[in-house]
């Protein structure tokens, strides 16, 4: 089986990341997702807090995270330029081009967009239908939406093994709803996942366009704008809802808190748009289905829930595809390299 390719591989020159690092990279993200949606249902019980002010604190709260940790490294390098001079100053980077300054403006707004829509619509589902149909919804329906719109404007397309994989744990993850005890599936809840599906297609888009077209752009710093972007989107709709949490249960709000915009935020999405840039957008969406397992997981062992048999034979199901994925993808990726290393080299020295 196999992952056609139908345009050059250069993402990885591009982020410096091989292609087994940024599945790495991808499957912690997505298991930290995983978290994100158990943090807001807890915070919806006392904070006080509706979906767009829980999404306003997470992305300023990842933006002053992501800040300090630029700041750090940009203290790091400048202490590293003044001790080797010149030298070091005058170095070409290892990544690809330099993105200009008109297509970093455009990569930053349309994924602070991107990410408003994926986690505001993501945040108000789990409020409106629960947290396993939001999760299951969003993130079944993004390797539909993302595939079909890789195919029309990037030229991507699946072999016969990577569809079978995606069915695969498109399969599973209707497994674990239909045999788990979730709540009602509600009409409205499910337009919000579908919209935060959208949301997270365009950025899981985005980010592989830009990958596949060797314009060099520093994760960190994409994840930073983006956030701010977002936070500035959503404070007038947060302060209209409510944007301060109530004073019952403070600390444990903050706690929270915290953790949603670290961990979650700040660190996932940072590790989410390296690995992005590297792999195909089908496989990313795929990879991501890990979300609704990790959600089940925190489930069991930190709020006593319990599975089902069907929900253990679907969370089984998921991880197969999603493993075989992932597999097939590095397989491939070294495939690629091999070809390139091979491959004649023309009359002035290139390939």
């Amino acid at each position: 089986m196999s992952l056609t390719r139908v345009q050059p591989v250069r993402s990885p020159a591009s982020t410096g990341l091989s292609t087994g690092r940024a599945l790495l990279c991808v499957l912690f993200a997505a298991t930290a997702w995983g978290t994100a949606g158990a943090a807001a249902a807890l915070l919806y019980d006392g904070s006080g807090l509706g979906p767009l002010a829980l999404t306003f604190w997470r992305a300023a709260g990842g933006f002053v995270l992501l800040l300090a940790v630029r700041f750090a490294r940009d203290r790091r390098t400048s202490a590293a330029m003044a001790a080797g001079g010149a030298r070091a100053a005058a170095t070409p980077s290892a990544g690809g081009r330099k993105e200009r300054r008109g297509s970093a403006a455009v990569r930053v707004l349309v994924t602070g967009a991107g990410l408003t829509l994926f986690q505001a619509a993501y945040f108000g589902a789990v409020k409106a239908t629960g947290l396993a149909v939001a999760t299951v919804v969003t993130l079944g329906s993004g390797p539909v939406l993302i595939a079909l719109a890789a195919r029309l404007l990037m030229g991507e397309r699946l072999g016969r093994g990577g569809a079978s994989a995606v069915a695969g744990a498109l399969a599973g993850m209707g497994v674990l709803v239909l045999g788990g005890d979730g709540g009602a599936v509600r009409p409205a809840g499910v337009a919000l996942a579908l919209l935060s599906a959208a949301g997270y297609g365009a950025i899981t888009l985005l980010t592989r366009w830009f990958g596949l077209n060797g314009a060099a752009a520093d994760p960190l710093d994409t994840s930073l704008r983006s956030f701010a972007v977002c936070a500035v989107l959503l404070l007038p709709a947060a302060l209209g809802e409510g944007l301060w949490p109530a004073s019952a249960d403070l600390g444990r709000t903050l706690l929270l808190l915290g953790y949603l915009a670290s961990v979650p935020t700040a660190l996932a999405y940072a590790l989410y748009f390296a690995g992005a840039a590297v792999l195909r957008s089908a496989t990313v969406s795929a990879i991501a289905l890990i979300e609704p397992v990790s959600a089940a997981v925190i489930a069991v062992a930190l709020l006593g829930e319990h599975l089902t048999a069907a929900t253990l034979f679907g969370t089984v199901i998921l991880l197969t595809a999603v493993s075989a994925l992932a597999w097939e993808e590095a397989r491939t990726g070294r495939a690629d390299r091999a070809r390139a290393q091979t491959a004649p080299r023309g009359p002035a020295g290139g390939r």
